[in-house]
């Protein structure tokens, strides 16, 4: 290949927007009027694709939801990667080893996950750089991380809605900037669901 057209291609590649997982977008919006309620409290789960029941949750369960609507299971993910990577991962609850009832269910192994396996994204004040489907941690005035998921509605002032369930159920709202961001992750792993198709970017 000659030069010049390599480089055309490297440049194309690096350029190209990525595209947006409309498709979890939609899986989120589903808890909306199912997921009423917020309980933070540790509960076993079966082992894959375990989980509470719908009615209620925190944050992160509308994100594990979301993927595995898509066939995407976090809770297994998470854990595989925790157990082979353990060190990586924060020590913020004092463990010496996994735990796959709660491990996918904390917004700073999730963050972790995400940046392990997906992309970490610079964190911007410009709503263009948010796509559906990417996913928004943030510190809560309370000092609480915090996660929800990026749609393709906007309020008022042209901000992206979010997905997310910060105690009152899975609810779409206009709170990207609302809070104190501390990370931007785009996950679009391998083997989703069939049907689930990404969209392409505004521009493209």
């Amino acid at each position: 290949m000659p030069r010049r057209t390599w480089i055309w291609l490297c440049l194309a590649l690096v350029t190209t927007p990525a595209p947006a997982l409309q498709c979890l977008v939609d899986a989120s919006r589903t808890q909306i009027g199912v997921t009423l309620g917020y309980d933070p409290s540790y509960a076993r789960l079966d082992y894959p694709g375990g989980d509470i029941p719908l009615e209620r949750g925190v944050c992160t369960d509308v994100v594990i939801r979301a993927y595995r609507a898509i066939g995407v299971d976090l809770q297994e993910q998470v854990h595989v990667d925790m157990r082979a990577h353990f060190s990586s991962y924060p020590n913020n609850w004092g463990l010496t080893s996994t735990d796959r009832n709660i491990d996918h269910r904390r917004v700073p192994n999730l963050q972790r996950f995400f940046t392990r396996h997906g992309q970490s994204l610079p964190i911007s004040s410009a709503d263009a750089d948010y796509l559906p489907g990417d996913l928004v941690s943030w510190r809560l005035p309370s000092g609480v991380p915090h996660i929800g998921i990026v749609t393709d509605r906007r309020g008022a002032s042209g901000t992206p809605l979010i997905v997310h369930n910060i105690g009152a159920g899975a609810q779409e709202e206009d709170v990207l900037h609302e809070f104190a961001i501390t990370g931007h992750y785009r996950y679009r792993p391998e083997g989703l669901a069939p049907g689930c198709a990404t969209t392409p970017a505004a521009g493209d």
